[in-house]
C-alpha cells in the first residue's frame, strides 16, 4: 500500500498550478485514446473530499470530465444488487469520472457489517475492478485520512457556517464519536481492497493544500503508469491464438425431435399460465426479482416462448428487453453496462430477448469483439450473474435449440409471408453460413457458464408447442422453488 510514497526530489518545487496544467495535458491524452479514467475518491467524513476533488478538476475540460456523488440511498440499494448504480455510472471511453465516495462507500459506512457480507462483497468490488482494469480503464484509488482532532475541529466549524446543511451530515459526527472503531474498520477494508491492478493510495489531509497537491500528484503518476499500460494492452489485444476444446458437446446430443399433441398442449398451457400470474405476483407482494434471458439459434421461436410464458401477467410485472446490437452511446461504455441499466427493481421481472451472452456468440464469431475480449468474459458475465443471485433475484437463462433444416423451413416461411418478413434479414442468411461456428461458440458457452445460482434450461425447439410448454413448465417449477427458500429464510 502506497502509504510512505517516495516522491521526486523536486516534489515540494512543483507549484499546484504545474500541476493541475499537466494533469489537463494527460486528460487530454486520454480523451484522444479514448480511454476511460476512474477515480474514487474516499475517506473519512470531514476529510476535505470536496476540496481535492475541486482541485482535481479545476483545469479539466468539463465535457470530459465529471463528479458523481454517492449519498446513502438505502431505498435505492434494498431494490438492487450491490454494485448497480455504480456500475451505472462508470466512465465513457475517453472520459474521466470522479466518484466522491466510490464502490466502496456502503462498506466503510457499514461499521457492523459481518465477516462473510464483508468478504463476499470485497471479492465482487475486486472482480468488477478488474473487469475495468482488463477493459482499459484506468483506475486511481485515493483515501484522505484526516485525525480525530482535526474530524471535531471541521464539524464545529461546520456547525456555524451557512453550507451546515449541504455539507454535515449525522454521519460526520458517527465518524467522530466512535472514530477509533471507523479507523479500525476502514484499515481492514483498506488492506483486503489494496489489490495489485488497483491499489490504494491514502493521503494524510490534515493539511488540505498539501493533500490536495499529493492527491494531483498522485493522479499524475497513476495516469502516466496507465497510459503505459493500456498501450500494452492494446498491442496484446490483437493476440488470436487460443487454445480451447469443449470436453462436451452439447447441442449435437439433444433430442431436438421431442414433441407434445395439441391436445396436450391446450390442457397445459391454460393451467400453466395461470400458476405463472399468480406466482409472479407473489414475486410482487414479497419485493422478489427475476431475471430471465432467452438465447438460442436463429428461429428457434425465443420471442413466440416468451410471449406465451407472460401472456396472462400482469404486463405492469414484467419488462421484455430486445437486445440488438449495441448503440452509438452504448459502445462508448463497458459491454455489461447496458444491462447493469435494465436490471429490475426487487418485485419486477425483467426478460431479455438475447442478453450478455452476445459477447461471447455473434461478437466471438463475427469478430466484433477481440480474442481476448471475449475469452475473458466468461467469467465476467458470471460474476454479473452472481451479484444479480446473491440480492436474492431468481435468474434462469433459456437456451432454444432447433436443428438446421428446422431452422431453413422457418426462414423460409418468414421469406414467403408478408406478415413475417420484418422477421428475416440478410444478416440472418449470413449468420447460416456459419453455423458450425455458432454451434461451437454456443457448445463453449453452455458448458462454462451453467452454475447453480444461474442455471441453463435448454429447450429442444423443433416443435414450437413442446418447447413453449418446456418454458413454463421450468420456470414454473424453478420460481415456486426459490419464493419456497424465500420463505424459509424469512420465516413466512
Amino acid at each position: 500500500m502506497n502509504l510512505n510514497k517516495n516522491y521526486q526530489e523536486d516534489f515540494d518545487k512543483i507549484s499546484k498550478s504545474d500541476l493541475k496544467t499537466r494533469l489537463a495535458r494527460l486528460s487530454r491524452i486520454c480523451e484522444n485514446l479514448k480511454i476511460p479514467v476512474l477515480v474514487m475518491i474516499d475517506g473519512f467524513e470531514s476529510s476535505g473530499k470536496g476540496y481535492v476533488i475541486n482541485d482535481l478538476t479545476e483545469e479539466l475540460n468539463p465535457k470530459y470530465c465529471d463528479v458523481e456523488v454517492f449519498e446513502k440511498d438505502e431505498e435505492y440499494d434494498k431494490k438492487y444488487p450491490f454494485t448497480k448504480r455504480f456500475f451505472e455510472s462508470i466512465p465513457k471511453k475517453g472520459h474521466i469520472k470522479v466518484f466522491d465516495r466510490s464502490f466502496y462507500y456502503k462498506l466503510f459506512d457499514d461499521i457492523n457489517v459481518n465477516d462473510k457480507d464483508l468478504e463476499n462483497r470485497i471479492q465482487s468490488l475486486k472482480k468488477v475492478e478488474k473487469m475495468l482494469y482488463d477493459d482499459q480503464t484506468i483506475i486511481i484509488k485515493l483515501f484522505l485520512n484526516v485525525s480525530e482532532d482535526e474530524q471535531k475541529k471541521r464539524i464545529k466549524e461546520l456547525e456555524n457556517s451557512k453550507q451546515k446543511s449541504f455539507y454535515l451530515t449525522q454521519s460526520d459526527k458517527d465518524q467522530n464519536k466512535n472514530y477509533k472503531e471507523y479507523q479500525k474498520h476502514f484499515e481492514n477494508i483498506l488492506e483486503k481492497t489494496n489489490f495489485d491492478f488497483s491499489p490504494w493510495t491514502i493521503i494524510e489531509s490534515n493539511n488540505l493544500k498539501k493533500a490536495s497537491k499529493e492527491a494531483l500528484y498522485q493522479m499524475l503518476e497513476e495516469l502516466t503508469i496507465g497510459l503505459e499500460r493500456v498501450s500494452t494492452q492494446r498491442i496484446d489485444s490483437k493476440n488470436e491464438e487460443r487454445s480451447y476444446s469443449n470436453p462436451i458437446k452439447v447441442i449435437e446430443n439433444l433430442d431436438l425431435n421431442k414433441s407434445i399433441s395439441d391436445k396436450e398442449y391446450d390442457e397445459k398451457k391454460d393451467k400453466l399460465e395461470k400458476e405463472i400470474k399468480d406466482i409472479l405476483f407473489q414475486f410482487y407482494e414479497r419485493g422478489i426479482s427475476a431475471v430471465l434471458a432467452f438465447e438460442g439459434v436463429d428461429a428457434a421461436g425465443k420471442d413466440g416462448a416468451i410471449e406465451r410464458l407472460i401472456k396472462k401477467v400482469d404486463p405492469r410485472l414484467y419488462t421484455v428487453h430486445a437486445i440488438s446490437a449495441p448503440s452509438k452511446e452504448e459502445n462508448e461504455y463497458n459491454y455489461l453496462w447496458r444491462f447493469y441499466n435494465k436490471l429490475p427493481e426487487d418485485g419486477y421481472t425483467g426478460i431479455f430477448s438475447r442478453s450478455w451472452y452476445g459477447r461471447v456468440m455473434v461478437e466471438r464469431v463475427e469478430g466484433f469483439a477481440s480474442t481476448n475480449e471475449w475469452a475473458r468474459a466468461y467469467d465476467e458475465i458470471l460474476e454479473f450473474e452472481k451479484q444479480i443471485a446473491d440480492h436474492g433475484t431468481l435468474i434462469l437463462k433459456f437456451f432454444v435449440v432447433i436443428d438446421k433444416d428446422t431452422q431453413y423451413q422457418r426462414f423460409m416461411n418468414r421469406e414467403n409471408n408478408p406478415d413475417k418478413n420484418y422477421k428475416i434479414t440478410d444478416e440472418d442468411w449470413r449468420n447460416r453460413d456459419k453455423w458450425n461456428s455458432y454451434i461451437d461458440a454456443m457448445d463453449e458457452m453452455l458448458y462454462r457458464t451453467n452454475v447453480d445460482y444461474a442455471p441453463w434450461i435448454i429447450v429442444e425447439g423443433n416443435q414450437k408447442h413442446y418447447a413453449r410448454i418446456k418454458v413454463m413448465e421450468e420456470f414454473l417449477s424453478r420460481a415456486k422453488a426459490h419464493l419456497k427458500e424465500y420463505d424459509k429464510n424469512n420465516n413466512k
